[in-house]
């Protein structure tokens, strides 16, 4: 199926302007030809580099980190923060991977906990809204469940035309189409379609539609509370779905269907919702995107975290 917003190759997308989106997309193309082992261990460097070099994003990570686990150590943290700029490094060549590779070579490095839940799901011809979140794999997790069964992704368009078209149809490239995140309305119809829709709550959007809640170690973090919203839409079932790297290639994890949510009860439901992704999270911490300023909003009155 075609979306209306699905960027098309044009002409214009040729102008010299955009020359370096494209040579940059030549050599991603060009590096995840090489194989797996080699790709992680350059990413790896890679992450070393910028653990170096980007400054203002470390001491994001590491504030983050430093919220959401004081019972770390700082030798701990720091350790961890070191790791996480290594998945960071390694991203890099997933996201080329994701839009890049046959589906055959995908299929070597994956596998699957819960497939069943899938099944049954689709059994009952239910729509699946699919709780993820912001694990640096992302870009794995939409392109390995779509191996499985296309679905439907909520995402942020690219302001670069170039780096929008080949986000949207390597992001395409074992699915459907892609929703902008502020298209509630567009998430719902997929939903009503008996599609799947991976959707990811776990950033920091703002005071809009969200309550203070724990998450981790932060006791009023901002939740959205569109969770719940797209959960209650008629036959739709919520799995946890996430996607994790280890030394053989990649887990999609399929999570059993959330019971007893939603609520109707906004705070509780985020309370959960925050519950299942922590739970995703500390099965590889070293793997989160600790480098986006999630408790950033607070209650008013209260000092700034970062």
């Amino acid at each position: 199926m075609a979306a209306d917003n699905m960027p098309r190759l044009t002409p214009a997308l040729f102008h010299p302007r955009y020359w370096p989106q494209w040579l940059g997309l030549s050599l991603l193309w060009l590096l995840v030809l090489l194989p797996w082992r080699w790709q992680m261990w350059m990413g790896r460097k890679l992450g070393h580099l910028a653990l170096k070099l980007l400054k203002s994003r470390v001491k994001v990570a590491r504030r983050s980190i430093e919220l959401a686990m004081p019972e770390l150590s700082a030798a701990e943290r720091e350790t961890l923060l070191a790791r996480n700029f290594e998945s960071v490094g390694c991203a890099i060549f997933e996201v080329g991977m994701a839009w890049f590779w046959p589906d055959w070579r995908m299929r070597q490095l994956m596998r699957v906990e819960g497939q069943e839940h899938l099944i049954n799901a689709l059994e009952k011809g239910q729509g699946m809204l699919l709780l993820s979140c912001h694990f640096l794999t992302l870009e794995l997790n939409a392109r390995c469940f779509g191996l499985l069964h296309p679905g439907v992704g909520v995402y942020r368009p690219n302001t670069n035309p170039v780096l929008e078209y080949a986000q949207y149809h390597g992001r395409c490239k074992s699915n459907k189409y892609l929703v902008d995140r502020i298209d509630v309305k567009g998430m719902i119809k997929a939903l009503r379609a008996g599609d799947a829709l991976w959707y990811a709550p776990d950033h920091d959007y703002g005071r809009h539609a969200s309550v203070f809640v724990p998450y981790f170690a932060v006791e009023q973090a901002a939740t959205i509370t569109g969770t719940a919203t797209l959960a209650r839409v008629k036959n739709t079932v919520t799995l946890p779905c996430y996607n994790i790297r280890d030394e053989h290639g990649y887990v999609l994890h399929l999570g059993a269907p959330l019971e007893h949510f939603p609520t109707g009860d906004e705070t509780a439901d985020a309370i959960h919702t925050n519950q299942v992704i922590e739970q995703a999270v500390r099965r590889a911490p070293e793997q989160y995107m600790w480098l986006h300023r999630r408790f950033k909003t607070v209650p008013r009155g209260m000092p700034k975290r970062y």
